[in-house]
């Protein structure tokens, strides 16, 4: 059994956040600024994209790529695409 991993980044002063619950197909919620924008109830190996909005005016789309090992139980990578650039999400120990 795995454990729940939680990825973050503060960006245009907005707070971006993945959550990936345990095991190789835990839920995975997607935070801006604390709210829920899009959630899957599982994941699957491989490249998973969740989709939200920063809610500047206008908003401002991105993307959140979460990349699951097909292979090695290891742990997920996480990647924000915003305005066409890819930036690594670190992940953060919540207790």
């Amino acid at each position: 059994m795995g454990h729940s991993h939680h990825f973050h980044l503060d960006q245009g002063g907005h707070s971006i956040t993945v959550n990936v619950g345990p095991g190789r197909d835990g839920e995975v919620e997607l935070l801006v600024d604390g709210k829920v924008v899009a959630y899957r109830k599982h994941h699957a190996p491989g490249m998973n994209v969740l989709s939200g909005e920063l809610p500047d005016e206008p908003v401002h789309p991105f993307r959140v790529l979460l990349r699951q090992p097909h292979l090695v139980p290891s742990v997920p990578r996480c990647t924000l695409e915003l305005d066409g650039v890819k930036q690594p999400m670190p992940e953060r120990l919540v207790l």
